[in-house]
C-alpha cells in the first residue's frame, strides 16, 4: 500500500503527482501488462542479451 504524507495547505495536485510517481516507481502497470501474454522464455533471454549489448555499447562510447 502506498502512503503519501500530506503537509497542511498542501495542494491536492501536488499530492497527487506524488502518488502517480510512487505508484509508476512500484512497476505494478508495467508488470500486469506483461502478464497479459505469454512470451517463451527463449524470447525473453534475447531480449535480455539484446539489452545488455546496447548498454554495453553505451558504455563503451562514453570512454
Amino acid at each position: 500500500m502506498i502512503v503519501i504524507p500530506i503537509k497542511e495547505g498542501e495542494n491536492i495536485e501536488r499530492a497527487l503527482k506524488k502518488f502517480k510517481r510512487k505508484f509508476e516507481k512500484t512497476g505494478v502497470v508495467k508488470e500486469l501488462r506483461s502478464r497479459q501474454a505469454f512470451i517463451k522464455p527463449s524470447i525473453t533471454k534475447r531480449q535480455q542479451k539484446l539489452k545488455a549489448i546496447y548498454i554495453q555499447q553505451l558504455q563503451l562510447q562514453e570512454d
